[in-house]
């Protein structure tokens, strides 16, 4: 399947200006013999913010979010509101130390200003994308913290062609490091985390986790990239219960629950874990057959499903980006369906059934507005296209059966 880097990254690591939001409940308790920290959390109201600092409160840690207050003023417009938010420290600022937080206006609180001298124990940034942004938080809190969590990315990786891959393979580069632009394909995406990882490790040797994820999904997911299956199975009813799968049922897929990746933050706080980390999962070989059973079971219809080569739904979906979460195992994808996570389940990295993530982004999306659904989906025409694509592909196959 022909797949731009700038469709692959939008679907891997999404775009956050669907803004389907909301928050997660954590379910576990802080270890007996794990004392209460003080958690800084550089974003926190986004996706997986907010499934981490529930399980920060769930298990008796104070927790500071430091962010521009934009999200969590888009979020009141959208009825999204988070409601920890009375349970946490809100400071405003601007992760570009030039910047105040509101950028129009030159009376918001500028820059780090609002984290000086203060000290936490650890700090998590899943904000970070430019190694100049990173380097100055880090800078300024590397003498009064103990833990630096820097959230990055699969796509850091160099090469994505080589299945069963560990933290040691090379990372992304990228012509001039200084460039602060993920370029015009996303193509500089992945070496610009790759950058932060070092910038932040630089600042605190020894003191830093880097965390690199690939699909983050479930419940508030602000892209289709997972949503899509438990919502088009809970569809799959009367003239609809055919559905169209692009690839195999053995292709490889890889995703981690944002409550699950969450947990495991705060866990890596308590123990002061640093390292490189691959955050997939689940912990054993997920098909796509086995994830889309799940998703149906979830959904309870009588789906069927219709397994097409990618390559022919590329060619009859040619506007629009790829199919959600699958990713043909071909190629220079060969591989990114299957890194090794032993090094984070090994750190105490959990996850839950595929079934209940699947559950439980159904219910979710079933209690927004039709204005937030369709928000969620919009410029995603293979929401629209599957009929036709597969109306095309039984002639394809009337026709190549008749010619013999």
């Amino acid at each position: 399947m022909a797949t731009s880097r700038r469709d692959f990254i939008a679907l891997t690591l999404g775009s956050y200006a669907a803004l389907s939001l909301g928050h997660g409940k954590a379910h576990a308790r802080r270890p007996a013999d794990a004392k209460k920290l003080k958690i800084l959390i550089l974003g926190g109201t986004g996706f997986l913010g907010p499934h981490t600092v529930e399980a920060a409160l769930a298990r008796g840690h104070e927790v500071t979010i430091f962010n521009r207050g934009k999200t969590e003023k888009r979020r009141k417009e959208i009825g999204a509101e988070l409601d920890f938010m009375d349970k946490v420290e809100i400071l405003y600022g601007n992760r570009d130390p030039n910047l105040h937080s509101d950028e129009k206006d030159d009376t918001s609180p500028k820059g780090l200003d609002a984290l000086k001298g203060r000290s936490w124990d650890a700090v998590i940034d899943n904000s970070g994308y430019y190694p100049r942004i990173v380097k100055a938080s880090a800078d300024m809190l590397a003498p009064s913290i103990k833990h630096y969590i820097f959230i990055s990315s699969i796509s850091a990786y160099a090469d994505n062609s080589k299945p069963g891959s560990d933290e040691s393979a090379a990372v992304a580069t990228m012509p001039d490091p200084a460039l602060e632009s993920m370029g015009d394909q996303m193509q500089y995406y992945g070496s610009l985390k790759a950058l932060c990882e070092q910038a932040a490790e630089a600042a605190m040797p020894g003191k830093t986790a880097n965390v690199r994820p690939g699909y983050i999904v479930g419940p508030f997911d602000p892209t289709p990239r997972f949503t899509y299956w438990p919502v088009r199975l809970s569809q799959a009813k009367g003239d609809r219960t055919e559905v169209l799968v692009p690839g195999k049922p053995e292709d490889p897929v890889q995703i981690i629950d944002a409550r699950d990746l969450g947990a495991w933050l705060v866990t890596i706080c308590e123990n002061s874990v640093t390292g490189v980390f691959n955050a997939v999962g689940p912990a054993n070989t997920l098909t796509a057959a086995e994830m889309l059973a799940a998703c149906k079971t979830a959904a309870g219809t009588d789906a069927t499903f219709t397994y097409i080569d990618p390559e022919f739904v590329q060619i009859h979906n040619a506007q629009g980006p790829p199919w959600p979460i699958l990713i043909p195992p071909l190629g220079d994808h060969a591989g990114f369906h299957q890194w090794s996570n032993k090094k984070a389940v090994a750190a105490g990295l959990k996850f839950r059934p595929v079934v209940d993530t699947a559950k439980d982004t159904l219910a979710w999306f079933q209690s927004m507005s039709d204005e937030r659904k369709e928000r969620l989906f919009a410029g995603f025409p293979m929401v629209t296209k599957e009929g036709e694509i597969l109306a095309k592909y039984r002639d394809a196959v009337k026709e190549r059966d008749s010619k013999g």
